[in-house]
């Protein structure tokens, strides 16, 4: 054999040991890709269904933000209320997401919300000071639209933003602040879904922002009262905000 016919010999095996060496592993390669990818892709069809169930714990933070009136009593005192400081409240709820299109989710989840607000009085004048601790239980039907961007392997962002009815329905007593049993908020807030293997945990930053005043003025308990109605009469208005940390599970 010529030494170039030969080399082509040799170039033609080695060419041929490749082909059967490759079409030997390839298809291994590809199922173990395969199921690699599905490894990795959790839940790959959650967002295709058409309606689901949840539900969600979190935190909340409660505030009153006070517009004042000047009012000056009887002895010369001028009262100024603010909430000096933020106490953690508890929240749950259930959740039902219908599903609108690629992008679009429309998501239901009543639920309650625990928290207090402790509010200063401060007299301006005589430098006079108490405190009242403003407990509330709600029961909320928020209704939120919830915008997501593209699934990026096992996390996807998104924006929600709605409407939140909420009635509380703690008790109240003989106390200088009196609020209303129901209130309206806007909510707007951003997340991102995370895709476990068994269901999808979301962790939600929520800002609610109510549209009424909450105070009650009408205060006929405290007609004979009025070292404590003083404080209701100094105020124009109050609408209450708050910040709430959710996880969905989902």
């Amino acid at each position: 054999m010529r030494p170039r016919q030969y080399h082509t010999h040799i170039v033609r095996t080695i060419a041929l040991g490749l082909t059967i060496v490759f079409a030997a592993i390839f298809p291994t390669a590809t199922e173990a890709q395969r199921r690699l990818n599905d490894r990795v892709l959790n839940r790959p069809y959650a967002d295709g269904r058409p309606w689901h169930l949840g539900f969600s714990v979190g935190l909340n933070t409660m505030d009153l933000r006070f517009v004042h009136n000047g009012f000056v009593t009887a002895d010369g005192e001028t009262w100024f209320m603010d909430q000096p400081d933020f106490s953690p409240g508890f929240c749950v709820n259930g959740l039902i997401d219908f599903r609108l299109n690629n992008y679009l989710n429309l998501r239901f989840s009543p639920g309650m919300y625990f928290g207090s607000r402790k509010v200063k009085m401060v007299d301006t004048t005589l430098g006079g000071e108490t405190s009242q601790n403003v407990k509330s239980t709600f029961v909320v039907l928020p209704l939120d639209l919830k915008y997501s961007a593209l699934r990026f392997r096992n996390l996807r962002p998104y924006l929600v933003g709605g409407v939140m009815p909420a009635f509380d329905v703690a008790k109240g007593g003989r106390d200088f602040l009196k609020l209303q049993k129901s209130d309206v908020y806007l909510t707007v807030g951003f997340g991102c879904d995370f895709y476990l293997p068994f269901f999808k945990l979301c962790p939600e930053l929520k800002f609610c922002f109510g549209l009424r005043d909450v105070i009650c003025h009408d205060r006929p308990d405290l007609e004979d009262d009025a070292q404590t109605l003083k404080i209701t009469q100094s105020l124009t208005k109050a609408v209450s905000q708050m910040v709430v940390l959710t996880f969905y599970f989902e």
